[in-house]
């Protein structure tokens, strides 16, 4: 009987072993915070101050839950937000944002926000600065002054979202489109550019090229007035001689006139 009786302890203390193994897996006491996130503590659902960082960490079954956060480096696209510009022209625009959560202050944004602080802090604060910013310039001015706009889209952000833990890396603007109207509006004043521009050379040109012929002019005005003067200087016979001196070829004449009854003497023979 007493051999029994032991056997049947044992059987409990295993049965009873096993179920508080059970109820130990059940109730995970054992929590583990990955890299790039930490551990924020509610403590019967209150956030009491303790932020668990990356590691093996314990937590009291039934009292503690722990909430995880990211507070890597994250990216937001939004692809296609809505605006006016200054000029009440519609312009479409895709964006990007990176961002992360200020590690220490996990526990803060939790309380306050909740886990859904992409959903209902970041998105529509960005949305609001992006058409804050627009509507101060004309849809022209977005297209010529785009990095000015991009930069001054982050400034409005982060003022936005001062004071609530996040950190922003960098906001882009990725592209931005308008209605169709507006789009062949653009392109004909290009055109319209382009053609004026090339009417403005044509004239540049052909003003330079008469300023050249006027120069030319000028300077051979100047050069028969020089021989002018060097013919009333030296003479008029002086000078056709001088003339004739200088297109003469070297070749002596084959006749000329004579004073008798013959006309011409050959003067080859």
């Amino acid at each position: 009987m007493e051999v029994r009786s032991n056997d049947a302890k044992k059987i409990i203390l295993a049965i009873g072993v096993v179920v508080a193994v059970v109820l130990i897996f059940l109730m995970n006491p054992l929590v583990v915070v990955d890299v790039g996130t930490r551990g924020v503590v509610l403590n019967w659902g209150a956030f009491q101050g303790q932020v668990m960082e990356p590691g093996l960490h314990f937590r009291v079954p039934f009292m503690q839950d722990i909430i995880k956060i990211n507070v890597q480096t994250e990216k937001l696209d939004l692809k296609a937000s809505a605006a006016y510009s200054r000029d009440l022209q519609v312009v479409t625009v895709e964006s990007a944002l990176t961002y992360n959560i200020d590690p220490k202050e996990v526990g803060l944004l939790y309380a306050e926000i909740g886990a859904s602080y992409e959903s209902k802090i970041i998105n529509p604060s960005l949305e609001a600065s992006i058409k804050q910013v627009f509507a101060q310039y004309t849809a022209e001015e977005l297209l010529a002054k785009r990095g000015q706009v991009q930069a001054e889209v982050e400034e409005a952000f982060k003022k936005t979202i001062e004071g609530k833990h996040i950190i922003v890396q960098h906001y882009a603007l990725v592209n931005e489109s308008f209605s169709d109207e507006f789009e062949k509006a653009i392109e004909q004043k290009q055109i319209a550019e382009q053609s004026a521009l090339r009417a403005k050379n044509d004239l540049d040109r052909i003003k330079i090229e008469s300023e050249q012929r006027v120069t030319q002019a000028n300077a051979e005005a100047q050069a028969i007035k020089i021989q002018a003067e060097a013919i009333q200087q030296q003479g008029g016979a002086a000078y056709v001689q001088l003339q004739a001196i200088d297109k003469w070829d070297g070749k002596l004449p084959t006749q000329m006139l004579s004073g008798g009854t013959v006309p011409f003497i050959n003067l080859a023979k």
